[in-house]
């Protein structure tokens, strides 16, 4: 998809490849396997690894610690626990986490030492000799449990709008109901890792697979009591993150750190994928209880639901995740009153944190399960209910009160309802389902409408470094962080497009604290918005010095440029004056142009420029600093402007369920998004489909299990079922929808991270109308069948066949 008109290049210009074609800036090493990681990183001389020892149990004391005979193991050089600590404490909104546990631990895999030797044989022979007694104390679990006991982090938070509860009396029809959203692993490909070095003069460099190098920065610098000037983050490239990196990441390098401190040598820690799934949080687990009140057209008149989310031990971000949750609880629909509620339960489980989506994802399924049910309840199709439900002119203000701006959502039902031939498909789904032979199936279409922005207002900042050299080549250093989602591709791009050069000729460089300091994490889908300005706004002010220096060279003879005369100084300096250059300028196609009034224009390759600038004093570099405008979010009142715009989009899947096993295939997917102006089409669309069927494991297969002592258990790829190709869509229609209304974005692009995986609740939805379908086909009378996400196998086995498993269970 080309954003810009094509015509024929002049003689010796470069031609500038279409800015949707570009690759991802690590796809040929990727694929070669030269791709750098944080263990990837060669071993130096004395260089020690490092493992945890941790908690079995869910809430224990410890009892005893002995680590003698560990340390005795021949290779192994240190045991670090929380002596050592300089500050044990941590925490992104409540610092009350510690790094290493003192006495008691307060979930299963809380890690109370690392050991540290010369090898990893010796390390796993040392582990193998740790002596740890624990006296296993009352636990909370679950949610219910964490309710009547009142165990709580922070307070509960309202957002509402007009009365739900004298629209709910008024409603012509009511519904209540429980909705189970439970956890979810990230399952980065790369587990956690950290590499930290000791510097001679004192200052510690860690290398750490982080989404949020300043954190870690300043975490591993408390915890080994140095100013924060004394450690260095650098974050080269993550093998997957999906938020789950965004916090958790600090305190495995903080484990690191100390032990490079303690011991002067360098110190690697990396996770097991069965280490990392045990010690780290997931996506919380969510309990909603609500009551819906709507006409018989099934428009919606009242909402009241009360969100309770497991926190697990610590805060980590789980009340930001719930205000997020509370902030999508309308999706894409508008209900006139609105009552939510949030409160995060403390519980022992391993603090849960930050996953794709955020809280949204919890928000979104909510209403869409309601709409679901609401629409068999009036007896109308639940497409239709949706469409008389959607943001439209004059009902296009959120519960939280913003307006939504450049809405696209009824074009997009619209247009995708065509596309699919829904209403076909609709047809032979019902018929097929009431004949009650073949396989059962099932089909919904479900929207989103995410909010950009972290709602935390200091977040929304930004820095960025644009280093120009003389040959016309670029380098960039930013605080986004590359995890595969393509953020370095699209800065370049956004870089290269500002002084009209080829891609390649920009490098952004790896992240790094030293350049890029006070950074906000790579997460919100906001990592391109924010850095990707933040770095235009460092080539703005260098192309406006240039735009004056070509208007002034254009001026002069050429003997008497500085290129002639700076060695011999017989012309006076140029000095840049404030504002815009006199006449326009364009850089495009290697070369500065400087428009003419009547006459001809005046060109010179840029290379030719910036040598000039430079024997002119004129700086060809700049720091560019962004902050997203126009954000007013009152979280006191719940109130304001919490976003910057909207990425909207649509999504029709069409499921079929094996009878007698429950099992799900993703017969077809149809979705449509808007995401802008693309900087980059092709990595837009990898971050839609990849986003997709991540969120299709959430709210199908991936189930985590514990035992009676809170210990996961579901800890390796091998109980623990994540998608595979076999599951993604065997037909899967993806586009999206080229839209120039966007102006609230740099370069009017939308963010692509998160919300496609919102969609994949249209495969959640298509399952709990195959299985209704089901339901009233054997009982001939309407059942709405709650089902908890993931919908597994058994659980949908359960919901269509409940006489059976509970004469069973009865026996």
């Amino acid at each position: 998809m080309a954003d810009r008109p094509t015509e024929a290049p002049r003689e010796g210009a470069t031609v500038l490849p279409d800015p949707g074609s570009e690759p991802h800036d690590s796809s040929r090493t990727h694929v070669t396997g030269r791709s750098e990681y944080v263990d990837d990183r060669p071993l130096m001389r004395g260089e020690l690894v490092c493992g945890l020892v941790y908690s079995p149990y869910a809430r224990a004391r410890l009892v005893k610690l002995d680590l003698t005979a560990a340390c005795a193991v021949p290779g192994v050089a240190c045991a670090i626990t929380a002596a050592d600590v300089a500050r044990n404490a941590w925490g992104s909104i409540f610092v009350e986490q510690p790094i290493l546990v003192e006495q008691e631990a307060q979930h299963a895999g809380e890690v109370v030492a690392v050991l540290a030797a010369e090898s990893r044989e010796a390390l796993a022979k040392a582990l193998r000799r740790v002596h740890a007694e624990w006296e296993e104390l009352p636990a909370i679990r679950t949610i219910d449990e964490a309710i009547a006991a009142a165990s709580f982090i922070g307070v509960e938070r309202t957002i509402a709008r007009g009365d739900a509860t004298a629209a709910l009396a008024a409603a012509p029809h009511r519904l209540s109901g429980t909705l189970v959203i439970e956890a979810a692993d990230h399952f980065y490909l790369e587990s956690h890792a950290a590499v930290a070095y000791p510097r001679a003069d004192g200052p510690i460099e860690v290398h750490s697979s982080t989404q949020h190098p300043t954190e870690t920065q300043h975490v591993v610098a408390d915890a080994l009591g140095l100013p924060f000037h004394e450690v260095v983050c650098i974050a080269r490239r993550l093998g997957g993150g999906f938020g789950g990196k965004e916090t958790q990441a600090a305190p495995i390098a903080a484990l690191a750190a100390l032990v490079a401190k303690r011991t002067g040598r360098p110190a690697r820690l990396v996770l097991s994928k069965d280490d990392d799934m045990i010690v780290t949080g997931k996506r919380n687990p969510f309990q909603i209880r609500y009551e819906v009140g709507f006409d018989g057209a099934g428009m919606l008149l009242a909402l009241d639901a009360q969100l309770h989310s497991d926190g697990g031990a610590y805060a980590d971000l789980s009340t930001a995740i719930m205000e997020r949750a509370l902030l999508h609880c309308d999706n894409a629909y508008f209900v006139p009153n609105v009552r939510v509620r949030g409160q995060v339960c403390r519980t022992n489980h391993h603090p849960h944190t930050a996953f794709r989506g955020f809280g949204g994802p919890k928000g979104v399924a909510l209403i869409e399960s309601i709409i679901e049910d609401v629409a068999r309840t009036v007896g109308c199709d639940a497409l239709d209910v949706r469409r008389r439900n959607v943001y439209r002119p004059g009902h296009d203000v959120t519960h939280f009160g913003q307006k939504i701006e450049d809405n696209c959502l009824p074009a997009l039902f619209e247009s995708l309802e065509s596309r699919c031939e829904y209403r076909a498909r609709r047809e032979a789904i019902r018929s097929s389902n009431a004949a009650g032979t073949g396989p059962l199936r099932g089909l919904s279409m479900t929207a989103v409408k995410f909010g950009i922005a972290f709602t935390t207002r200091f977040l929304n900042q930004a820095n960025a470094l644009v280093n120009v050299h003389r040959d016309g080549t670029v380098q960039v250093s930013t605080g986004a962080v590359e995890m595969g989602q393509g953020v370095n591709t699209r800065i370049a791009a956004i870089v290269a497009e500002r002084f009209g050069i080829a891609i390649d000729a920009v490098r952004v460089m790896t992240t790094s604290t030293e350049k890029n300091a006070n950074t906000s994490p790579t997460a919100a889908s906001a990592g391109t918005d924010l850095n990707g300005a933040a770095a235009a706004k460092a080539c703005e002010a260098i192309t406006r010095r240039l735009g004056h220096l070509a208007n002034h060279l254009r001026g002069l003879p050429a003997d008497r440029w500085p290129s002639r005369t700076a060695g011999l100084g017989t012309a006076p300096e140029f000095v840049v004056p404030e504002g815009p250059p006199p006449s326009p300028v364009r850089f495009e196609r290697g070369a500065v142009i400087v428009e003419a009034d009547g006459g001809d224009a005046f060109e010179i390759p840029l290379p030719r420029l910036l040598g000039e600038a430079y024997l002119s004093r004129i700086s060809i570099c700049d720091y560019g600093h962004f902050a997203t405008p126009n954000l007013g979010f009152d979280k006191e009142k719940g109130q304001g402007r919490a976003f910057l715009y909207f990425s909207q989009g649509v999504a029709a899947s069409e499921v079929e369920i094996d009878r007698r096993t429950g099992e799900v295939k993703v017969r077809r997917v149809d979705l449509l998004m808007d995401l802008g102006r693309p900087v980059n089409h092709a990595l837009d669309m990898g971050q839609v489909t990849g986003g997709f069927v991540q969120g299709m494991g959430w709210v199908t297969t991936e189930h985590l299990f514990y035992d009676d002592h809170g210990l996961l258990v579901s800890h390796s790829p091998s109980t623990y079922k994540i998608p595979s190709v076999q599951d993604t869509p065997r037909i899967f229609n993806t586009d999206l929808v080229f839209n120039e209304r966007n102006t609230a974005n740099i370069r009017g692009t939308k963010a692509s991270g998160e919300p496609p995986l919102l969609l994949s609740l249209s495969v959640w939805t298509a399952i709990r109308d195959a299985v209704m379908s089901e339901r009233e086909r054997l009982r001939g009378e309407l059942e709405l069948v709650p089902i908890a996400i993931p919908a597994t196998a058994e659980r949908i086995l359960r919901a269509i066949e409940r006489e059976t498993f509970a004469a069973i269970e009865a026996r």
